[in-house]
């Protein structure tokens, strides 16, 4: 059988998300927002990596991403790589890397946090850059990524 190869146009401004784990694509979509997104996005999953065995990326035209947004990504995919492009050159590549506190990203787990019953931002220290295992500030519950639920 004949291989076929697709190609995605490249874009002249925007940012790509590399080296997500094939499975969190979707996370990572939903945690930026990106599905109610006007800009031109464009993601492909499933793809082969050496690192990860099998990958994701997402291109998003005319979106660069400020610190926040890239610590959301570091939630989700903690070896990411951002690829800024400017006239369709990379001008920048950045590693996601997954700050030491997480703030009004991620739910505690626990159902009896005070962060589940008052207004309050939740707020954890990071125990695991690695796997991305979170210790909840207030009832010092620890979360690891696989139970996280994103606000």
């Amino acid at each position: 059988m004949k291989e076929i190869k697709l190609s995605v146009s490249a874009i002249e401004n925007g940012t790509v998300i590399d080296h997500i784990p094939a499975q969190n694509l979707f996370k990572v979509i939903s945690i930026l927002g990106l599905e109610s997104s006007d800009k031109l996005i464009t993601f492909g999953t499933n793809m082969e990596s050496k690192k990860l065995g099998k990958k994701a990326i997402i291109k998003i035209a005319d979106k660069f991403f400020e610190r926040e947004e890239i610590n959301r990504i570091a939630v989700v995919a903690p070896h990411a790589k951002l690829n800024v492009i400017k006239d369709y050159k990379v001008v920048e590549k950045q590693v996601v890397e997954v700050p030491d506190r997480i703030e009004g990203i991620v739910k505690c787990v626990n159902p009896k946090c005070i962060t589940n019953f008052e207004e309050l931002k939740t707020k954890f220290n990071v125990i695991d850059k690695q796997n991305v295992a979170l210790k909840c500030h207030y009832c010092e519950k620890i979360t690891d990524q696989e139970h996280m639920v994103y606000l």
